[in-house]
């Protein structure tokens, strides 16, 4: 999980408000005195700790709200983690009607970005906006082919020259066949710290490329160097936005993400894995609700989005407005569920689900069901992917399909009761649940299994969701 260690404790510390029959002053104490340790061990600055802590201290004991003490101490410290991490979103603005929008990607050597350009390319691409990208990295060994390796595996169009060492030069080269692009994202050289000659290069490539946007790209485990590295790069570049990358496995995010906020760099992106499709949009709000438990639906709408192609989803929605749900429907939701992710990352997500701690087993075990599953499907007659319900007639079936996937019948007598269970899910009944739910009820969906879990992954269930918890805090 993105800062586990901090979120775990963070959620301890709800916990601990949650289960008191009342607060007192000494509980208040004990509890931010949990949450500085938490955030102290996260790497944020110590300073930063301390004044939080105490705003939060004070308030919680001082002052006289219309929420109880309980939900009144969890909103403040909602809200304070929040600050520390920026805010408010920021987006980057893409005018499609001028192109090329020309993004320079700036940073020291192994933050990982160019990797993060591969990442924007498919996140944007998926998005409807035509991508490419040009390779100035020409001090790297390996950077052009490493930029060209990553451009295939995303599908997107690659633009360098490994011969020439002037990378002024090679766009000349190419400017005429970018200008086609919606957007054409610029790997730079980098250095192992900013220097006066790394400097003096991102200047003359700027001012002859004259980019809408220059993004700095940061590993979260330089914590809170990445306040004098966010501050350097700004004043000599111009930076425009902030990429923090590697935040799945390191102790030391909270400081990196809290020095960005309190320069007034802005971040953009987080990196949440090696995939290319490890990278979310940052939003403070969404992601201290993610840290404290209370999910993400946002996130989780948007790895829905990319997780199947447009002309599937349309199809699949197609299908169920008709009424109909059959194995096929079923098999390109589970396939849509493997695209998204591990499912312990996508249980952090969903409300109810994001302060669990799911046993390893558990989800090996269900991730191992949904490979079976697609098996099985694959196995069956086109017949008996569009009626289901003959496989329950005639058991015969059954021990056909089993045979021919490789399975026990049993295997297969899952896929067809889990089926059964989608059908309802996805039909008018689970529009009406949707309908009903509150947050209290959201505990309900801790015995969902992955397969019932991908019958929520339809886009517009996941809107009607995210617009029924709108501004709500689940207390």
């Amino acid at each position: 999980m993105v800062l586990e260690k901090l979120g775990s404790a963070l959620r301890k510390a709800l916990s601990s408000i949650a289960s008191a029959v009342f607060i007192d002053k000494g509980q208040i104490e004990a509890i931010v005195n949990e949450l500085k340790r938490a955030l102290i061990e996260a790497d944020v600055d110590v300073h930063l700790v301390f004044e939080l802590c105490e705003k939060i201290k004070k308030q919680a004991i001082s002052e006289k709200s219309p929420l109880e003490k309980k939900e009144q101490l969890i909103k403040l410290i909602h809200d304070e983690i929040v600050n520390i991490l920026g805010k408010e979103k920021y987006e980057l603005v893409i005018d499609k009607t001028k192109k090329p929008c020309y993004i320079m990607m700036l940073g020291l050597y192994g933050a990982g970005k160019t990797t993060a350009i591969s990442k924007l390319s498919l996140y944007y691409s998926k998005r409807g906006y035509g991508c490419a990208m040009l390779g100035l990295d020409v001090h790297r060994p390996a950077a052009p082919e490493q930029l060209e390796q990553l451009a295939e595996k995303v599908k997107v169009p690659c633009f360098i020259n490994k011969a020439e060492k002037n990378p002024i030069k090679i766009f000349n080269e190419f400017e005429s066949k970018l200008k086609k692009y919606d957007i054409v994202f610029i790997d730079t050289a980098g250095r192992d710290a900013l220097d006066n000659e790394l400097i003096k290069e991102i200047k003359e490539l700027s001012n002859t490329i004259k980019p809408q946007q220059i993004i700095l790209v940061m590993p979260a485990d330089i914590g809170q160097a990445a306040k004098k590295q966010a501050t350097e790069f700004q004043k000599a570049c111009n930076v425009t936005g902030v990429i923090v990358t590697r935040l799945d496995g390191t102790a030391k995010g909270g400081g990196a993400l809290a020095a960005c906020a309190a320069t007034g760099a802005k971040v953009l992106f987080i990196g949440t894995g090696e995939k290319p499709g490890d990278l979310e949009a940052f939003n403070p709000t969404a992601f201290a609700g993610r840290l404290l438990g209370m999910g993400d639906l946002q996130a989780l709408m948007e790895k829905a989005k990319d997780a199947i192609e447009e002309k599937e989803r349309e199809k699949i929605e197609k299908s169920l407005e008709q009424g109909k749900f059959t194995l096929d429907d079923f098999y390109n939701q589970l396939k849509a569920m493997q695209n998204m992710g591990p499912l312990g990352k996508i249980a952090q997500l969903i409300p109810g689900l994001g302060g669990m701690k799911m046993p390893t087993e558990m989800l090996d075990m269900q991730e191992g069901k949904m490979k079976k599953w697609g098996y099985a499907i694959q196995s069956m007659t086109k017949q008996e992917k569009e009626d289901p319900e003959l496989l329950k007639k005639e058991t015969s079936r059954i021990q056909r399909i089993a045979k021919g996937s490789g399975l026990n019948a049993s295997d297969v007598r899952d896929l067809v009761k889990q089926w059964d269970l989608m059908k309802d899910l996805v039909g008018k009944g689970m529009t009406k649940k949707m309908q009903g739910l509150d947050m209290e009820k959201l505990g309900d969906m801790k015995g969902m299994n992955a397969g019932s879990l991908a019958g929520m992954l339809g886009g517009k269930k996941l809107r009607k969701l995210a617009k029924r918890f709108k501004g709500k805090m689940p207390f």
